[in-house]
């Protein structure tokens, strides 16, 4: 097994959609507040400065009314092709308590107005990488990109 392989989970799927639509559902507060956690959980807030060096603040809220503040920054943003983020950094460089994953969604025309979109959690550590599945990354990543595909279709 590759060193990327043993810190890295992956999410791929086609939509039928062109990648401006999936990048802005990506960097559209109002947008991601539809489809970017899983159901019945919801976003409360979310606050996007979507560039490198830009902070974001996803503040998701569990069935029962509790919120999870998630605070990270963009490291690289290529527009409609690729965004890269991470939670090492909580804003303007601040290292965070604990970081976990760098986030890497890339966006690659398929011609037709589809898109192959892959979506990558890389995380420091093995042990990082076996939580964050155990926590239910490919079924909850999965029921996203659902969502997703459904805001596309509607949008």
């Amino acid at each position: 097994m590759t060193a990327e392989a043993q810190h890295e989970l992956v999410l791929v799927r086609q939509f039928d959609a062109p990648r401006e639509k999936i990048f802005r559902a990506w960097t559209d507060p109002v947008l991601m507040k539809e489809w970017f956690v899983p159901r019945p959980w919801s976003i409360a807030d979310a606050k996007l400065d979507v560039r490198p060096g830009g902070s974001n603040l996803i503040v998701m809220r569990s069935p029962d009314g509790r919120e999870f503040a998630n605070r990270g920054v963009y490291l690289e943003i290529v527009e409609n092709e690729k965004i890269v983020f991470t939670d090492a950094f909580t804003s303007a460089w601040v290292p965070s308590e604990k970081p976990f994953f760098v986030g890497i969604v890339l966006l690659e025309d398929l011609g037709n107005g589809r898109t192959k979109y892959t979506a990558k959690a890389r995380h420091w550590t093995a042990a990082d990488k076996e939580q964050h599945e155990q926590m239910g990354f490919h079924e909850g990543w999965g029921k996203c990109a659902d969502q997703l595909a459904e805001l596309l279709a509607r949008s």
